[in-house]
């Protein structure tokens, strides 16, 4: 446990000081420029099962202890996380390549701290469900033990402590194993909590995909949470099977949204933009598809074009950018390689589309693609980058059906200037959220989780705290 001392401000430097290894390691390269941000220890499937055994013996005092005294746990960590926020922030932009502002890195540590807090808020009582004359059933949830973590690299911080918190607040251990693409900026964070957490009840392994593998499979570990793709989802779900694990899995989106002929376009476009370029577009729930009726459909187009003007890419450390890079070679190259497919098929680029020739790092420019049919795979395919493909529509019914038409449901949104008829159409939606006039604006006290392919398990609020624990009903 940590001293006062350690939980005051630490900038990247220190941050990284404190989780390089002593030698070797991979290197980490900055996204926007390329240069060596640090070096990330490669730990190996013995180093995952050393973890699970430490976190296993660890459990059962951390369990012990009890709901309040673990959230006094969880908002002494929230503290610590406040302290450091700026060279967490920095060590996360320079990683992961999003800007300090805008909501980017910044945002990213804040919503770190609160989530911790409000996790460490709820109140989960054990529930009367029968209490008459024939007797009393009560619904009681216990720990699971060790709840394996296995995180994205498009919000590796936030996403991490939406695991990690509501496991910990139930009275688990966690194991957590960050993509290899964004390892620095998780062990830093695990770093800071730690100095407020008992030992060993939070572990981080960084590894590549074989270490993945084996946490998925691994027999010391009783729940494992994923946030990525689809197919590594399915990925998990097989490796999962053999010791039949509980599994939170919240995979790819492809978000429609749906513009109601009664909306005021030039109102609603800057949260049409951030919408889907929040994180510059990299994010699971962001708005990817966008349906707009003929009648509003040029206006919606030359506001949209409007806002992406105001919103400068650039170099994360730079405190005019509010864009940033692709995180990845591989992304770069998926979000360019569809933007040409569209442009190919006659679809109208109205802004970006063409990369700045020469320019260091994944910039890929923000873009608006009108005109674009709604079998191109820019629509069908999730592009998770800064491009959002903008179809017409003539008929609601029609708009509706395309939106549906995918095998995936995360978010959606609809965008009126009616309220009433706003929510009859989201009613009409399969996603597991349906925004009116907003898209992607999750809370840390409502749970949220996909429909068909999207995945399936809650997280946040209380039903997220259930998630990570063993209904036990005792009746008599």
């Amino acid at each position: 446990m940590s001293t006062t001392s350690e939980t005051q401000l630490r900038s990247d430097q220190d941050l990284l000081a404190a989780i390089e290894p002593v030698s070797g390691g991979r290197e980490i390269r900055d996204p926007a420029t390329g240069e060596v941000v640090g070096r990330a220890p490669e730990h190996s499937v013995a180093d995952l099962d050393a973890a699970v055994a430490a976190a296993r013996a660890a459990q059962p005092g951390w369990a012990g202890l009890g709901h309040a005294e673990r959230s006094g746990f969880l908002l002494r960590a929230a503290d610590a996380v406040e302290a450091s926020a700026e060279g967490l922030a920095r060590l996360l932009s320079r990683e992961q390549g999003k800007p300090l502002n805008g909501p980017n890195a910044r945002f990213e540590v804040g919503a770190c701290a609160a989530w911790l807090r409000a996790t460490a808020s709820f109140v989960l009582e054990p529930e009367v469900l029968v209490e008459d004359e024939g007797g009393r059933a009560e619904l009681h949830y216990r720990p699971l033990g060790v709840v394996g973590a296995i995180g994205p690299w498009n919000w590796p911080m936030m996403i991490s402590v939406w695991q990690l918190a509501p496991a910990l607040r139930m009275g688990n251990a966690v194991v957590v194993k960050p993509s290899e693409y964004t390892p620095l900026s998780v062990l830093a964070l695990a770093e800071v909590l730690n100095t407020v957490l008992p030992a060993d009840v939070l572990r981080v392994v960084s590894g590549g995909r074989d270490v993945g593998e084996a946490l998925a499979g691994h027999a010391g570990i009783d729940k494992v949470m994923f946030t990525g793709s689809t197919a590594t989802g399915k990925a998990i779900i097989r490796s999962s099977a053999e010791t039949v694990k509980r599994l939170t899995l919240e995979l790819g989106g492809n978000d429609a949204g749906i513009v109601l002929e009664d909306a005021d376009p030039e109102a609603i476009a800057q949260d049409l933009f951030w919408g889907a370029f929040i994180n510059t577009g990299q994010t699971c729930a962001a708005l990817k598809r966008l349906y707009v009726p003929d009648a509003l459909y040029e206006r919606v187009c030359r506001a949209l074009v409007e806002a992406a003007a105001g919103a400068p890419m650039g170099v994360g450390l730079d405190e005019a950018n509010v864009l940033g890079p692709l995180q990845n070679r591989a992304q770069f190259e998926i979000v360019a390689s569809l933007v040409e497919e569209a442009r190919a098929s006659g679809a109208r680029v109205l802004v970006g589309g063409d990369p700045v020739p020469g320019q260091a790092g994944y910039f890929y420019p923000a873009t608006l693609v009108a005109d674009v049919a709604n079998e191109n795979a820019l629509v069908a395919r999730e592009q998770f980058g800064p491009v959002l493909p903008i179809v017409r529509y003539t008929d609601l019914e029609d708009a509706i059906a395309m939106a549906n038409g995918l095998e995936v449901g995360l978010g959606a949104s609809v965008w009126s200037a009616d309220p009433v008829r706003a929510r009859e159409v989201a009613a009409r939606i399969e996603a597991g959220t349906v925004w009116i006039n907003r898209h992607g604006a999750v809370d840390p006290r409502v749970p949220f989780g996909g429909a068909k392919q999207s995945g399936y398990g809650l997280e946040f609020g209380v039903e997220g705290l259930k998630a990570l624990g063993v209904p036990r009903v005792i009746s008599g």
